[in-house]
């Protein structure tokens, strides 16, 4: 069984040998500077590792794996554009770079790219694959629409959030599982306890992601602190502090709501400020630890020998450790 920084070197060494030395050198460039921000390679890793619980020869699954990530930026370029951000990974977005027409037209190429690359599994497999991969597209494409929706609202529950996260974020993690046992002709029984083992690996990745957004360090983080307070995003944090607040506690956050400061500091502190006084930092933790929970009993469900499986575990611990 491979290790997870094994199988992160091998997809490291695959992206940098994908080409797109094509012209025009405009729509490609972008491409190549989204995948050269870097990134953990999750999801790539994912397929990779499923795949290796049953098979030695990760190489077989190595060309979809690559599709996914490929696909996972292009989501992640389009969000940049959609959501204004100045920044992914300590580097200045696509349509900061270059412009929005070309971060929209290159994220277009980014998809079909990723298509092609899914596209070579084996034909004994591709149904399943591309009708697994096809349908998480689709439901990404589903959670970023409520995600934007939620901007608008304000009476967004903790359960269309966790709804909205699950689509937008969780389903392409449990999909990379998934694709990764189907490519190894895994039972059906297994491959579905690791899309469940990604689903909720996906929902606390997404509360830590909210949390480190508020909590976290810059220089780790890799985004600017408090990015989510500053443009009214709709997080577990802020929809629990609305349901938790007393009065004197919702007047101020409606106070911040909207605000434009010119010392943007100002608004981060003081909301965060009134999260710390809900303790929606330990009340997040909590949501957390049990998420990850139901994805630890779904991945002892997978019937493979326990010390195969601690790769997926210590990952997954790592992953709830993070600072970045």
């Amino acid at each position: 069984m491979l290790s997870f920084e094994e199988i992160r070197k091998n997809v490291e060494k695959a992206i940098s040998e994908l080409r797109f030395d094509y012209p025009p050198k405009s729509l490609y460039d972008p491409i190549e500077y989204t995948l050269a921000l870097g990134g953990k390679r999750i999801r790539p890793a994912l397929v990779l590792m499923a795949y290796n619980l049953y098979k030695e020869a990760v190489e077989e699954a190595m060309a979809p794996a690559i599709g996914l990530e490929v696909f996972h930026n292009f989501t992640l370029l389009h969000d940049d554009l959609m959501d204004e951000a100045d920044k992914r990974r300590n580097k200045p977005t696509v349509h900061k770079v270059w412009n929005a027409n070309t971060a929209i037209l290159s994220g277009d190429a980014m998809l079909i790219a990723a298509y092609q690359l899914v596209g070579k599994t084996p034909a004994c497999h591709l149904k399943p694959v591309f009708d697994l991969f096809t349908q998480t597209a689709l439901e990404i494409c589903g959670g970023q629409q409520y995600d934007m929706e939620f901007e608008t609202r304000t009476d967004v529950t903790e359960a269309e959030y966790i709804e909205m996260i699950r689509l937008k974020t969780a389903v392409l993690l449990a999909c990379a599982l998934k694709m990764g046992a189907i490519l190894a002709d895994a039972p059906a029984e297994d491959a579905e306890h690791l899309y469940q083992f990604g689903i909720h690996i996906g929902l606390a990745f997404q509360l830590q992601d909210d949390l480190l957004d508020v909590y976290g360090d810059t220089e780790t983080f890799g985004k600017n602190i408090g990015g989510d307070i500053l443009c009214d995003k709709k997080t577990f944090l802020l929809i629990n502090a609305f349901r938790l607040a007393n009065e004197q506690q919702r007047n101020e956050l409606n106070r911040w709501i909207g605000a434009k400061p010119e010392n943007p500091e100002e608004k981060i502190a003081a909301v965060t400020y009134i999260y710390n006084e809900l303790r929606l930092k330990e009340l997040s933790e909590q949501k957390i630890e049990s998420y990850f929970a139901r994805a630890m009993e779904h991945l002892e469900a997978v019937k493979v020998q326990p010390e195969k499986k601690a790769v997926l575990k210590q990952l997954s611990e790592r992953l709830m450790n993070r600072q970045s």
